[in-house]
């Protein structure tokens, strides 16, 4: 292993990455919202093209809106899902451009130069909403929590009954907490650097 080449240290690898792991199952160890608060704290300094941010977290904790999200989840995600102590919709705001006046002060005429149509702003938004729920899903880790995202899902249900303004797209379901019995799958394999990394 390479763990002396990074300044990180080793035991903050292990929580970050080797160690970590999708959680299946929870303890009833409550997420509290300090805790999510410092997360996103922490994440959103990760980069996003124009800095546009698009991310948006819908955090699921009344039992009414679980049952309604739960509705859309895949079959083998639902009970997960209904048990775990905090869920988090992920999703993008695809009119993410409003914002950039203020959050690109650099460079506020983006706004109009780049981002007048929709499906430029859907692709940029998906993109960069992707790279903030790895961010994110990194925070849940380092706050000492376990996370479970999710893509098994209905998007269209999901989009209608959270997002009906239509200008919103959810990305993943993430379930939170402390991870409880048997919460891990087997580590699955994963690709060795000469396989995914070239030189030109």
């Amino acid at each position: 292993m390479t763990t002396d080449a990074l300044v990180l240290d080793a035991a903050a690898q292990d929580l970050l990455f080797r160690e970590a792991r999708t959680a299946n199952t929870f303890s009833d160890e409550p997420v509290t919202e300090e805790q999510i608060q410092a997360i996103y704290d922490l994440v959103k300094y990760g980069p996003t093209a124009f800095n546009a941010q698009p991310l948006r977290v819908v955090l699921v904790r009344s039992a009414e809106a679980r049952e309604r999200l739960v509705e859309h989840m895949m079959d083998g995600n639902k009970a997960k899902t209904l048990s775990a102590p905090l869920v988090a919709i992920l999703a993008v705001d695809n009119e993410f451009h409003e914002e950039l006046p203020t959050q690109l002060p650099h460079f506020p005429q983006a706004k109009d130069l780049f981002f007048t149509e929709r499906p430029v702003r859907e692709s940029t938004a998906t993109l960069n909403g992707a790279l903030q729920a790895g961010y994110f899903i990194v925070g849940v880790r380092a706050a000492g929590l376990a996370a479970g995202p999710m893509t098994g899902f209905n998007a269209a249900g999901i989009n209608k009954e959270f997002f009906a303004d239509g200008e919103h797209s959810v990305l993943a379901v993430v379930n939170i907490g402390k991870p409880g019995e048997d919460a891990w799958f087997p580590r699955s394999p994963r690709l060795a650097y000469d396989e995914v990394v070239t030189t030109v």
